[in-house]
């Protein structure tokens, strides 16, 4: 054979069954038929099914791949650490629980793992527009959101809302000042978005407990709202007034301060000294807000009158606790509320919202530390004698201070601008809230042990209370911590600064702040304990608590 007739091209058949020169160890030996196919290469892979198994399920298709569910498996038979493809079971909600808790379960959930959504019958022929859905989700969260609600009640309200009109893939985004909402009618359609900013804050319950009674009527099946009188409703609450006039704010801020001076030794002189300097400092706050200035200098400004009286009982040596006329005027001055607010935040993973909230706390408080420093410090330049260690002589006074403590929960009720019907409730609120603090107080327990106890005691039962009305918690668990407020240890630690004791000073403002995040810690301790307890909204394991621990 030439070798031009080597260098022909063969074909690979030919190649391996006629030539004789092939000597590659994968060349068929001769005499070894090979059997004719369809011209596929046949399978050689040690996981093919050997010849003479026959397969449980002679129409599946042949195993190709390690992802393919193995035919053994049975979804009924599967262990509980697989998932299965079509997911996990849905969470029952109870359907006759508040719409805070239903709403509050569902927001904690994936989206792809929330409740389908049940069919809405409004008066709307053919459904309200989304835009409109959205304008009326974004006022009635502003209008909580800037009675001092947590932000996320404030979701959850939002999402209650859209919700009833049928708009279930909704996603609403709660911060300090802005307010948003997203609504994508499917996974092919463009999202809208709506946001609205928080410009102006006011306190008044009377409007938070009435905007809570709208979002449970629109989630009302029966209710059948349409859009048009949600918004009439909304604009009624706009123009209603407040429940009290201005004279009663202000002689409500004098009788706080009276009674929380009665709860720290004062006794009738005191009482009169301090609501004097409490109402003079409200008169000036409301003066400075009349004029545009910011609520820093009206706090300032507010704290500096009964600051200025108790300096002057001490210049004049006159046999009064000039102490408890000072405290008493912090009192009313403190900002509970939205310290309460940031720390309720900050525990359910609102950490942004949560910042800002205590930060404005900070401000505030440092606008009272400047106004009561002033004063403390020029009075104690001219000779006033103020003692610290007055702090550690307060009578016990079981009864007078239970009246005490329940007549400032009262006052602190009506600053608040609460309902009438709440008023009576938040009062014996306030006044269990003291008698247990005084209890373990009295048996040698740590004030910071003592103040969370009972504060847990004022989020339990005022949550149970706002369940039974289905409203608000906050009507019924802010006021009543208002004998819990550290007042005196705020007073003692500005005085102790005031006269070069600094050390002395940073103690006892670092327990203010200890006592403070006590009250805010035990509050919604006590309003997570009721949830647990009643079961309603949340029935087996709390699932979003998982996004609070990074998982």
């Amino acid at each position: 054979m030439s070798e031009a007739e080597d260098r022909k091209p063969r074909s690979d058949e030919a190649r391996a069954t006629f030539d004789p020169e092939i000597t590659s160890e994968f060349a068929i030996p001769e005499g070894l038929a090979v059997a004719r196919g369809s011209g596929e290469s046949e399978t050689t892979s040690e996981f093919a099914m050997p010849k003479g198994l026959e397969s449980t399920q002679p129409e599946a298709e042949p195993e190709g791949s390690a992802f393919n569910t193995p035919r053994t498996y049975s979804v009924k038979d599967a262990p509980s650490a697989f998932t299965p493809a079509t997911g996990v079971p849905m969470i029952t909600l109870i359907t006759d629980a508040p719409w805070q808790d239903r709403m509050r379960t569902m927001l904690r959930m994936p989206v792809a793992e929330r409740p389908a959504l049940e069919p809405v019958v409004r008066s709307e022929e053919e459904g309200p527009a989304v835009p409109r859905v959205l304008d009326l989700t974004l006022r009635i969260g502003e209008l909580l959101l800037a009675g001092g609600e947590g932000a996320e009640d404030v979701e959850a309200a939002m999402f209650a809302v859209c919700r009833s009109y049928g708009l279930d893939r909704c996603e609403p985004t709660v911060t300090f000042t802005l307010l948003s909402i997203t609504y994508q009618p499917s996974l092919v359609e463009d999202p809208v978005t709506a946001s609205r900013t928080v410009r102006r804050r006011g306190t008044d319950y009377t409007r938070l407990a009435a905007v809570f009674r709208l979002v449970d009527d629109l989630t009302d099946a029966e209710a059948h709202l349409s859009l048009e009188e949600a918004y009439g409703r909304l604009a009624e609450m706009r123009r209603n007034r407040h429940p009290y006039p201005g004279w009663a704010l202000t002689m409500a801020s004098g009788g706080l301060a009276g009674a929380a001076s009665v709860l720290v030794g004062g006794d009738a002189i005191v009482f009169v000294a301090a609501a004097l300097g409490a109402m003079l400092g409200d008169r000036l706050a409301w003066l400075l807000a009349g004029r545009g200035l910011p609520e820093f200098y009206q706090f300032t400004v507010a704290a500096m009158p009964p600051a200025a009286i108790g300096v002057a009982f001490a210049l004049a040596d006159v046999d009064v606790k000039a102490s408890a006329v000072v405290t008493g005027g912090l009192f009313a001055l403190l900002p509970g509320r939205a310290l309460v607010a940031g720390v309720q935040d900050g525990l359910t993973g609102f950490y942004i919202t949560a910042s800002a909230r205590l930060l404005e706390v900070m401000y505030f408080f440092v606008a009272i530390v400047i106004g009561v420093l002033t004063v403390l410090y020029f009075g104690v330049q001219v000779g006033g004698e103020l003692n610290p260690d007055a702090a550690l002589n307060i009578q016990s006074r079981p009864v007078l201070q239970i009246l005490a403590s329940m007549v400032l929960s009262l006052t602190f009720a009506v600053l608040l601008q609460q309902e009438r019907s709440t008023v009576l409730w938040v009062t014996l609120n306030g006044g269990v809230a003291w008698s247990v603090y005084g209890a373990l107080h009295t048996a040698n327990f740590s004030p910071v042990a003592s103040t969370a106890v009972a504060a847990g005691l004022v989020g339990l039962f005022g949550q149970l209370l706002a369940r039974y009305q289905f409203a608000s918690a906050l009507p019924f668990t802010t006021a009543a911590i208002g004998p819990l407020l550290p007042g005196s240890a705020t007073y003692f630690g500005l005085l102790s600064i005031a006269q070069s004791h600094v050390d002395k000073g940073l103690v006892s403002l670092a327990k203010a702040v200890s006592l403070a995040m006590a009250i805010a810690i035990g509050v919604n301790l006590g309003a997570e304990i009721s949830r647990l307890t009643l079961r309603i909204g949340s029935p087996g394991k709390r699932r979003a608590a998982k996004r609070t621990r990074g998982f």
